[in-house]
């Protein structure tokens, strides 16, 4: 499984970027594909997943209600839609997908076998 992440760039307090994560087509409709980032000496975390199948999304509570992921099977992509930027969204964001993860484990960066490249979003005046 191949995934490449893009969208990343400079960006205004306040403003909107959306990032893509376009996967292969060996990726099973089942799968689950998740978005996390990583500050600078800081672990990965988890930011958002979404179920390929049913579109059942999950948010970590730093980002619900300013960020949305979708996915466009047709065009084999995720999307992850970043609003009311902060400058505490700047990172480094990752995309990742696991064909097995039961709903609690996905917020585990451990938990997900393939990983994209990062793209690195940036957020200052």
């Amino acid at each position: 499984v191949q995934l490449q992440a893009s969208g990343g760039g400079l960006v205004q307090p306040g403003g909107s970027l959306r990032l893509s994560c376009a996967y292969s087509t060996r990726t099973y409709p089942r799968w689950i594909m998740g978005w996390f980032r990583q500050f600078p000496g800081k672990e990965r975390e988890f930011v958002a997943a979404i179920s390929l199948s049913d579109r059942t999304t999950d948010y970590a509570d730093s980002v619900k209600g300013r960020f949305t992921i979708s996915r466009d099977i047709a065009k084999n992509t995720v999307y992850l839609q970043m609003n009311s930027l902060k400058p505490e969204d700047t990172a480094v964001y990752y995309c990742a997908a696991d064909g097995r993860l039961i709903r609690s484990s996905w917020p585990i960066p451990a938990q997900y076998d393939y990983w994209g490249q990062g793209t690195q979003v940036t957020v200052s005046s």
